[in-house]
């Protein structure tokens, strides 16, 4: 007699695809996900097609997401050197000719214009995630100094652009990775320990460092401006200041419970420069107040908490430290955006992930987050 064989639903052959996606996580991203529209509607319905454009780079980062969480994890180290040497060659290319906007040269033009450094975001763990995996059992001395020299290539060259920002967020990525691989404490203390003291010693001697004429070894003007507005905005507050202050008299008239949705008068004011971008958080605070920061940091959080424990979970060890790294990109990300709009850190570009608008940004979060919805959907799909 011969079988009869079904014909299965389209629910039944959709459903491997989403099949051991991680809940949670995708719980955390979606509220995030709200809170930046919400914000971004308010903050941005003045400014052009702001919202709109913002909602659709989400669905693209979303779609990014996706595809990329279909993809197992030892599939992904096959990515690890290839993309790490196009992103170095790339701001190579940058360094020689590429394109300078507002005295910084950070961008290529290959018939579209884009931003390589971003690409290293998620190279660089990806690279070092891939070195330390081939490693595994016989680490030595010597790959932590050569994993040092992989990072360190591409944060001198972003550094050169000028970009502090971008350099500030890849260099997280990296050592998370080197950290979570094993480096000993005796080789963190020390630098831990000299970063304190010089940052003790700017603030002691602040009037002397940033008195007229003065310059720092090693930074460019524009940072040692930043550091010294940070430690006195007041010193110029209609001009290199006047972001900080602004950003710090939103925050504060926003009070316990905010001046309420699309009420924000420092906001709609037009007092707030960038609103809809690095200073976006202080648009928020200012109509949401502090139970709405402190919802806010709630929920990024959640999501920094289940990143890491889907690290804890992974079954590899690159996909662990894959997982780690990605999971401290989102704190280093939400931790210097908020600090730096709050006053307690110096002013660099650093979107609010989920909130401030950037279609490279988001679509860099989005592919993020697919890595982490990967490593946890393998590790789930050999448990069952």
């Amino acid at each position: 007699m011969a079988a009869v064989f079904n014909k299965p639903s389209l629910f039944q052959r959709t459903l491997p695809l989403v099949q051991g996606f991680d809940g949670l996580l995708a719980f955390a991203v979606f509220l995030l996900v709200c809170a930046g529209l919400l914000t971004m509607y308010s903050a941005g319905y003045d400014n052009g097609t702001r919202f709109v454009d913002h909602g659709r780079n989400m669905l693209i980062a979303g779609a990014i997401m996706f595809v990329v969480a279909q993809i197992p994890p030892q599939r992904l180290m096959a990515f690890a050197v290839p993309l790490y040497v196009v992103g170095v060659t790339l701001l190579v290319a940058v360094a020689v000719f590429g394109v300078t906007k507002k005295g910084a040269r950070r961008w290529l033009n290959i018939g579209v214009v884009i931003q390589p450094s971003e690409i290293l975001k998620i190279a660089m763990p990806l690279m070092l995630a891939w070195w330390f995996q081939k490693r595994e059992g016989q680490l030595r001395p010597l790959d932590f100094l050569a994993a040092a020299l992989l990072l360190a290539v591409p944060i001198g060259l972003i550094m050169k652009q000028p970009d502090l920002g971008t350099a500030l967020l890849v260099l997280a990525a990296g050592l998370a990775v080197i950290f979570f691989a094993g480096l000993s404490w005796k080789l963190i203390v020390p630098p831990v320990l000299l970063g304190l003291i010089g940052v003790f010693l700017v603030v002691w001697f602040e009037p002397q460092l940033c008195a007229d004429g003065m310059r720092w070894p090693v930074l460019h003007d524009y940072q040692q401006q930043r550091i010294c507005t940070l430690l006195d905005p007041s010193r110029d507050p209609l001009g290199k200041g006047f972001h900080t202050i602004q950003g710090m008299i939103a925050i504060g008239s926003g009070g316990m419970f905010g001046k309420g949705f699309m009420a924000g008068t420092q906001t709609h004011l037009e007092f707030i420069p960038e609103r809809t971008t690095d200073f976006i958080f202080a648009a928020y605070s200012e109509e949401f107040g502090l139970i709405g920061n402190l919802l806010l940091i709630a929920g990024f959080m959640f999501l920094i908490l289940r990143g890491l424990a889907i690290a804890l979970e992974a079954s590899t060890l690159f996909a662990r430290l894959l997982a780690g790294a990605l999971t401290m990109i989102f704190f280093t990300y939400a931790f210097v955006n908020m600090g730096m709009v709050s006053g307690i850190l110096p002013v660099v570009g650093v979107p609010l992930p989920f909130i401030s608008y950037g279609g490279t940004s988001m679509v860099t979060l989005g592919l993020a987050i697919g890595l982490l919805m990967s490593i946890g959907k393998a590790k789930r799909l050999v448990q069952t």
